[in-house]
């Protein structure tokens, strides 16, 4: 089932872009948008701003995604020639142990390998899988000849390398996404499609909308800065988290009450069910308990906007990830209703 906005989640994924090392998934999102005649500007942190022009220029809108993902950074040569890491984002190491992974050197060359526990070899070591997956045991395996940290820094490899791991992205016959990065990349991908929506309907939006592609999300101040003070709602489109507890799944669009930040706006939550509920767009409310936003880092930054967030159902967040094109498409639905509403007071 590929339908063109999950061909086009499928090519953000495919773009390494953790968080500190995003331009090249910035200036894909930046050439994208000035293709269909869009304004676009660059934000002095690296983040995008894409403007669409409404009938009300004074009360406006912000929507934002996040492009960045987790990563990792080089901590050390080791005397084996191999690399120790130090994780970017909030995750632990069991989430990518044996995962492939590229090495980006600051020179620009890129080379690949494979996350590994150090004592990986059953053969070797009996008892390895009671051995802590953490920084001391956790390395990457370089696929080149090098068997000394000498042999390695001769590859051009250093300290504070940024490296990306392999997104392994699948479309399934059945209507699945399942990658890594999802998180947020299936919203830029939405937010794409959404635009490219406006551009052939000519459809003239009721609020100048900024949509502002964030690049340190990850690491807790992505839209927090560059926020004009005609923004009067913020959305922050983002994943849904499911588990057990949760009422989100990864059939329906997702709508945050709540996150570890505290709850979101109440009149613009209720905005967005009476969307769905008009549209007949199957949704659920929810509340993430280990979760922040852009757009609760918009208010600690000190921002005076009313804040809001829904996104798809992601499957096993953090990890290797997954959702549905119903809950792709709930959200589609509901991005563009929300988007043609009047504000709400």
């Amino acid at each position: 089932m590929l339908t063109h906005v999950m061909e086009t989640i499928k090519q953000l994924t495919e773009i390494n872009s953790p968080s500190g090392n995003t331009e090249e998934a910035i200036n894909y999102v930046k050439h994208l948008a000035e293709n269909l005649g869009y304004r676009t500007e660059l934000t002095n942190k690296g983040a995008l701003i894409i403007t669409v022009d409404g009938l009300n220029n004074s009360e406006q809108r912000c929507i934002t995604a996040h492009v960045d993902t987790l990563g990792a950074m080089v901590k050390e040569i080791k005397e084996n020639g191999r690399l120790a890491l130090d994780l970017i984002g909030g995750f632990h190491f069991n989430a990518i142990e044996g995962e492939y992974c590229e090495i980006q050197t600051q020179t620009g060359q890129t080379y690949t390998g494979t996350i590994c526990l150090h004592e990986t070899s059953v053969h070797v070591y009996k008892d390895n899988h009671k051995i802590p997956r953490n920084s001391e045991h956790m390395e990457v395996r370089i696929d080149e000849i090098t068997s000394s940290e000498q042999e390695t820094r001769d590859l051009g490899i250093e300290v504070g390398d940024f490296i990306s791991f392999d997104p392994r992205t699948i479309i399934t016959s059945s209507g699945f996404i399942k990658s890594r990065h999802l998180d947020d990349k299936a919203s830029v991908g939405i937010i794409i499609e959404l635009l490219k929506k406006l551009k052939e309907e000519n459809t003239k939006l009721p609020h100048t909308t900024q949509f502002y592609i964030s690049n340190n999300e990850e690491i807790g101040y992505g839209a927090n800065a560059t926020i004009s003070d005609s923004i009067v709602e913020f959305i922050a489109l983002d994943m849904g988290a499911l588990g057990e507890g949760q009422s989100s799944d990864e059939y329906t669009v997702s709508i945050c009450a709540k996150d570890s930040s505290g709850p979101y706006h109440k009149a613009l939550k209720n905005h967005l069910v009476n969307l769905c509920k008009i549209n007949d767009i199957p949704y659920k409310i929810d509340i993430y308990p280990y979760y922040s936003s852009d757009a609760s880092a918009a208010l600690k930054a000190g921002v005076d906007i009313r804040h809001g967030l829904f996104g798809a159902g992601i499957e096993s967040s953090h990890a290797m990830e997954r959702t549905h094109i119903d809950s792709i498409t709930a959200t589609q639905n509901l991005l563009y209703a929300y988007c043609l509403s009047p504000i709400n007071k």
